[in-house]
């Protein structure tokens, strides 16, 4: 079994103010796939906070998946991009990629996503938006992939999966 970490990255929720709808999504989603959460938590838009717990989350508690959501825009507070960069050994560009054109699909609004996923170590990284909307579209997009990346990474992998095999059910 995988086992996953979810950072919410939010000055409203970790003050209280705002309720973790998306961090309780992926924690829903992530479990009705056998992936074990572990680690969860809620931060302010601060880099140095965000890269401090994705580095121990990855390092010291050797997870296989570490999820974030939210500070992927254009705000002058949405840094969790540059905090994952800060933090990876190599980045991972196709999540991104395949995120953000699938939500292209739906909104124009989607080019202004800023999210990245990385590897550090044989952690694999993945910002997600903050909106419940946009976790589940970017999640449907990337979930047939997730237990091959993280066999992948732990260098316990065998033939590529067939995608049929790992699909979102509601």
């Amino acid at each position: 079994m995988l086992s996953a970490g979810i950072l919410t990255v939010s000055d409203k929720g970790a003050a209280g103010e705002r309720h973790d709808k998306s961090g309780e999504l992926i924690r829903r989603i992530l479990s009705n796939m056998d992936i074990h959460i572990v680690n969860y938590d809620i931060v302010p838009d601060e880099q140095g906070l965000i890269a401090e717990k994705l580095a121990k989350w990855a390092d010291e508690d050797d997870l296989d998946l570490v999820f974030t959501t939210g500070g992927t825009g254009l705000a002058p507070r949405d840094v969790t991009p540059e905090a994952t960069l800060s933090v990876v050994d190599r980045t991972v560009p196709g999540f991104a990629e395949a995120m953000r054109a699938e939500s292209l699909k739906k909104t124009p609004m989607a080019m202004l996503s800023r999210a990245v996923a990385g590897t550090r170590g044989k952690c694999l990284i993945v910002n997600l938006p903050g909106s419940p909307k946009a976790v589940r579209e970017c999640l449907e997009v990337i979930l047939p992939v997730l237990p091959h990346a993280a066999e992948t990474l732990s260098g316990h992998a065998g033939e590529c999966g067939t995608a049929e095999t790992y699909v979102l059910h509601s």
